[in-house]
């Protein structure tokens, strides 16, 4: 069997999941292609960027990779795939053919995973847990980071605990900064603790996400 590239060298590969859900359409070279059977996870070519990129190598969103077949005429990917995380789309929805052009009255919307608007604070706190880990990785000398760290899981339960309480007392006094800023210093202490345990966020992503 021989492919069918483009005059760029590009195959088009849609990419679906286990229920038969489309997921998303991207590109493939040789290359990419390789590197996906190599791998067993979606590697593809981006357009805008000249360059190859693996699907969720930041975010973990993978995805694995069960089958690949070709169409008629060999000049189309059908992937389907096992997808890790949130989804398959960067706006927070499982898949990228969320924004419908055509409704019908049998036609549900399309519901993200969690609000597109949220997006930011997910990579906000993403942001701050990769410092965490990296922190773990790369030790520096008056990182309040590697001290909790070196302190062991006791030190980092009771900061937790501590602040905890923190944002009790700050929820009861009526200066609204006050409580901002007891929660803040929660979720860092929460994120170092997830970081201690080996606990990805995407974890609790899905959580979150099976209880909506």
């Amino acid at each position: 069997m021989e492919l069918k590239y483009n005059r760029e060298g590009l195959i088009p590969a849609i990419i679906e999941d286990q229920e038969g859900r489309v997921l998303m359409l991207a590109y493939m070279n040789q290359e990419s292609l390789e590197k996906t059977l190599e791998t067993g996870l979606t590697w593809f070519y981006s357009r805008s960027r000249k360059k190859l990129w693996q699907k969720g190598e930041t975010s973990g969103n993978v995805q694995h990779v069960i089958s690949i077949a070709a169409d008629c005429d060999y000049d189309a990917l059908l992937i389907k795939v096992k997808q890790e995380g949130l989804g398959a789309c960067h706006e927070g929805y499982k898949s990228c053919f969320h924004n419908q052009v055509v409704k019908d009255s049998d036609c549900t919307s399309a519901r993200p995973v969690f609000d597109p608007k949220a997006v930011y604070s997910v990579q906000v706190l993403q942001q701050i847990y990769d410092i965490i880990t990296d922190r773990q990785n790369n030790p520096k000398e008056g990182s309040y980071t590697n001290y909790l760290f070196h302190e062991g899981i006791d030190k980092i339960l009771k900061k937790v605990g501590e602040e905890a309480a923190e944002v009790i007392i700050a929820a009861k006094n009526p200066e609204e900064y006050e409580l901002i800023y007891e929660v803040s210093d929660l979720l860092y202490h929460l994120l170092v603790l997830l970081v201690e345990k080996g606990i990805k966020l995407d974890e609790i992503w899905q959580e979150l996400n099976a209880r909506m």
